[in-house]
């Protein structure tokens, strides 16, 4: 992993302060211009199709940027705290299994290319999320791995700059992370899929003082 990576669970992440601005959640399959949702990450309350306002907006942005035929695939954004705690612990119990040597804080920081720690989620903020790309009939295209696949599976090539994937889909995951963040966004780099836009993760690598959302509860 390239040292040049900052990880969500870098104390400099954590150091960025909140100023929630109270935006809702909103459902980004209704509204005027329904985003494509998938339903393989969905849950009973359809939280998983909810964002922030905003963000939800500016994925609409993106969506313009994209070459003709080709369309956002949104397969997961809010995520309660609750179960982002469950997917933290999960991955972490399976780290220190493979490497009973590490620190506690070595399997903290491991566990963080795959799963934020909770209290600086941008999935529990409503600000982050993970999609991909569908062609003209709704084909996921080639983006070199499966979504949410792990490092460990992977042999890395999860990391959008990975270069054990295809040219294709290097050229894929270009089209993708340069619309994306002509829109403001701003991508994973251990997470090809995964962007967010307002949180702290977002605020420290935009250079920007404070953070505009939290983690949020689901009402």
């Amino acid at each position: 992993m390239s040292s040049d990576i900052i990880l969500m669970a870098d104390p400099r992440v954590a150091a960025i302060p909140v100023h929630d601005n109270g935006e809702p959640l909103v459902d980004i399959r209704s509204g005027l211009a329904p985003l494509l949702v998938d339903a393989r990450r969905s849950d009973p309350d359809s939280a998983f199709a909810h964002l922030r306002e905003h963000v939800r907006d500016q994925l609409l942005d993106t969506q313009q940027r994209l070459p003709a035929g080709l369309r956002l695939l949104v397969v997961e954004g809010y995520r309660p705290p609750h179960l982002q705690l469950e997917y933290f612990e999960r991955y972490s119990r399976r780290l220190r299994e493979l490497n009973p040597q590490w620190t506690e804080q070595a399997v903290r920081s491991a566990a963080s290319r795959y799963v934020s720690p909770p209290e600086i989620a941008p999935h529990s903020a409503g600000a982050a999320v993970d999609l991909t790309l569908v062609d003209a009939l709704g084909q996921e295209l080639d983006m070199g791995t499966a979504m949410n696949a792990n490092p460990e599976d992977s042999e890395n090539a999860c990391f959008t700059d990975a270069t054990n994937i295809s040219a294709r889909a290097r050229e894929n995951r270009t089209i993708l992370t340069t619309a994306m963040k002509n829109a403001e966004f701003v991508n994973y780099p251990t997470e090809w899929w995964h962007f967010s836009l307002g949180d702290r993760y977002w605020a420290l690598m935009k250079k920007y003082a404070a953070a505009k959302y939290g983690p949020k509860d689901w009402i």
